[in-house]
């Protein structure tokens, strides 16, 4: 294949959406490596966890427990979730320019493929990755006991309101980490939010937030 021929391949109609999105995977890691920054692309979503559970464990009911699972599944509560979009995108491009390459499939079949392409991606991204998930857990927890985040100030990775739980990103030096948090006296605290850990459940399955410390 010759590199107009990849071109036309990589920006055909099917392949133009995963190439753009690659395309801009690229640039944020070129970003993040030369500024050091990171930009948020954290999720927003209420989590509906149960965690007064008689056997310590953190339940969750049936309806949202679904979804949350099968990120648990895919180790999202270990990996970041930037490293796993990265290589379950570029498997899922690789996959449908392989695709085109080698078959003749009308336009609507091939683009209907990149959905069951891209679950086999982030299957087999979760089975690459798998080795790199102590890395991963050590990052997450190293540095600072439980106790130590009373105070610390984060930021929202999710929207919180009432009893809902969602995530909290902490810094400890260089390192981030991510707290399961509710909100202090249930108030609505959204997605980016700056807040400070004021409190913490009995075993420290979670802690409680807020917008202010107040005396």
């Amino acid at each position: 294949m010759t590199f107009q021929e990849f071109l036309t391949t990589a920006f055909s109609p099917v392949n133009t959406v995963l190439s753009v999105l690659l395309i801009l995977a690229v640039i944020y890691w070129l970003f993040t490596i030369i500024t050091g920054l990171d930009i948020d692309i954290g999720l927003d979503a209420d989590l509906d966890i149960d965690t007064s559970a008689p056997d310590g464990h953190v339940h969750i009911p049936d309806d949202p427990s679904a979804w949350i699972q099968f990120l648990k599944f895919l180790n999202l509560d270990i990996v970041p979730i930037t490293y796993f979009l990265t290589i379950s995108l570029f498997l899922t491009w690789l996959g449908s320019i392989y695709l085109e390459v080698f078959t003749s499939f009308e336009i609507w079949v091939s683009a209907l493929l990149v959905i069951p392409m891209f679950v086999i991606s982030m299957v087999l991204t979760k089975w690459i990755l798998k080795p790199l998930n102590p890395f991963f857990r050590e990052i997450n927890h190293k540095g600072e006991t439980s106790h130590d985040f009373l105070g610390r100030q984060g930021r929202m990775k999710s929207t919180i309101h009432g009893s809902k739980i969602g995530i909290l990103e902490v810094f400890i030096g260089s390192d981030p980490m991510t707290l399961m948090v509710k909100s202090k006296g249930g108030e609505r605290i959204e997605h980016g939010t700056t807040v400070y850990i004021v409190d913490e459940a009995a075993g420290r399955k979670y802690y409680y937030v807020a917008k202010e410390i107040k005396f």
